[in-house]
């Protein structure tokens, strides 16, 4: 570590402090908002839009090709999240053009000032909105978000041509309602709402063949248009499917939310899988991949003040003081990668009194995962492994045996011993209920599963927007 280059540091505070005040989206709902109205002076008006009342609401576009199920998602969506259903009939039907004109008859300047319209209403501003079958092109979807109107979520419902014509044969029509049901697809779980149904008003086969043609023809530029907020459903399969699977994309934050910056703490026994995780995570979110023991031995490699001071506990397997560890751990979570990259930390803390220095330090984690795993699985994952000296090759006598010419030649580290492991283990299980206590919302994985598997379940809590930062009890 080269002293005469000092590495830049931000404070801790900062990130957790901008976190938790939401600075990041305040900032983003400003800059984007001056690109939207270019105001002539921008400091009154950045002025006047901090004094409103800052309301996130969803904002949601449902596509789909004819009889692709929209309007049945659409209006369970809004009647599950509250936000106003906006659709071509009711926009023709608020401007006294329903018995005149269909969508393709109004000139796209004229269409624009009539969703303008409705959105800017008191109840869209509030609730939130979900535009059904709209837009239609995309130089519609351009000329939305030119003028600001940008939603969060976009879903697409995609089927195949064949399944899409069949269901258009088969509506029926709820009279009081206006739902609309089909006998093979969507049926009334109420009988009494079944024996109201009328069959609906069917299209020619030409006609429904003409529609489905013009959406295929302007589908592509629809998503190419939306590819920052889109999710495709296949929406030939069961109905209850279909609506899970838009309702989950649409309660996750949409894209244009700005990004947290991850602060991931991984724990676990011995042989869970920490490291390994830690790599994945860091490949795939170019997050920085700190391993404190791994730290201390590169810093005891360098000739600095700190690596003089750590070299003769690594060189003698003794315990480095934590206030040692924390020094160096502390002076290396403030580089600028980690502040603006974000880090996953394992190897430390390993007891409560290490956690609540760190916390003390101000380095909080946004999230803490505790990997859990038997002491049986333990053993059974260390006790076998083995390492080539030549290879550098590592073994494990079931899960990956080595080949037989290498066998004669194997290794067994000594911290893998059965004596040590157990040692490891009473070591971890004695301080894991204090740290649990600790980070009262950390989440437990379980790590006796393929590490894909175990990635998977790290990734959707981390992704997750709504799954809160991790809270410390405070002593």
């Amino acid at each position: 570590m080269d002293e005469t280059v000092k590495p830049l540091r931000i404070p801790p505070q900062i990130s957790v402090y901008a976190e938790k005040h939401e600075i990041f989206d305040l900032l983003q709902t400003m800059v984007s908002s001056l690109i939207i109205d270019q105001p002539e002076e921008p400091i009154s008006y950045l002025i006047s839009l901090l004094k409103r009342d800052r309301v996130d609401v969803p904002k949601i576009i449902i596509l789909g090709a004819p009889a692709s199920g929209k309007t049945t998602i659409a209006t369970k969506l809004c009647c599950q999240l509250g936000v106003v259903h906006v659709t071509t009939d009711s926009l023709l039907r608020e401007a006294g053009l329903q018995n005149t004109h269909t969508q393709q008859d109004v000139p796209d300047d004229v269409w624009l000032r009539l969703i303008q319209q409705r959105l800017n209403t008191p109840h869209c501003f509030r609730q939130g909105w979900l535009l059904e079958g709209i837009p239609q092109s995309r130089l519609q979807a351009l000329s939305l978000q030119e003028n600001g109107i940008i939603p969060q979520h976009v879903v697409v419902l995609e089927a195949p041509d064949d399944v899409l014509l069949e269901r258009s044969q088969g509506r029926m029509l709820d009279p009081v309602t206006g739902d609309v049901y089909h006998r093979t697809f969507i049926w009334p779980s109420d009988q009494s709402v079944a024996e109201r149904l009328e069959k609906g008003r069917g299209q020619s086969e030409e006609k429904r063949l003409v529609e489905l043609q013009q959406y295929r023809c302007e589908v592509t530029g629809l998503i190419s248009a939306y590819r920052h907020a889109l999710k495709a459903v296949n929406a030939d399969q069961p109905h209850t499917d279909v609506y899970q699977q838009v309702l989950n994309f649409v309660l996750t934050p949409g894209r244009s939310v700005a990004p947290i910056t991850p602060r991931i703490l991984l724990l676990g026994p011995p042989g869970s899988g920490k490291s390994h995780q830690a790599t994945l995570l860091s490949d795939k979110y170019n997050m920085v991949n700190v391993s404190c023991g791994q730290l201390l031995n590169s810093v005891a490699a360098d000739d600095s003040r700190l690596g003089g001071l750590v070299k003769p506990y690594i060189d003698t397997e003794q315990k480095v003081p934590d206030s040692l560890v924390l020094q160096i751990l502390t002076e290396r979570l403030s580089r600028l990668d980690c502040c603006t990259r974000g880090w996953v930390l394992h190897d430390f803390p390993k007891d409560l009194q290490q956690a609540e220095k760190l916390n003390q330090s101000n380095y909080i984690p946004s999230r803490v995962f505790f990997l859990e795993m038997t002491d049986d699985v333990t053993m059974e994952r260390l006790t076998l492994r083995t390492t080539d000296p030549v290879s550098g090759e590592r073994y494990h006598s079931v899960c990956h045996p080595a080949p037989p010419e290498v066998q004669d030649r194997l290794q067994t580290s000594p911290k893998d011993t059965p004596e040590v492991v157990r040692d490891r283990l009473t070591d971890y299980w004695t301080n894991t209920a204090p740290l649990k206590s600790l980070y009262v919302d950390a989440v437990s994985v379980n790590a006796d599963q393929e590490p894909h598997t175990v990635f998977e379940s790290l990734e959707s809590r981390l992704l997750d927007r709504r799954t809160s930062s991790t809270r410390v009890q405070r002593s």
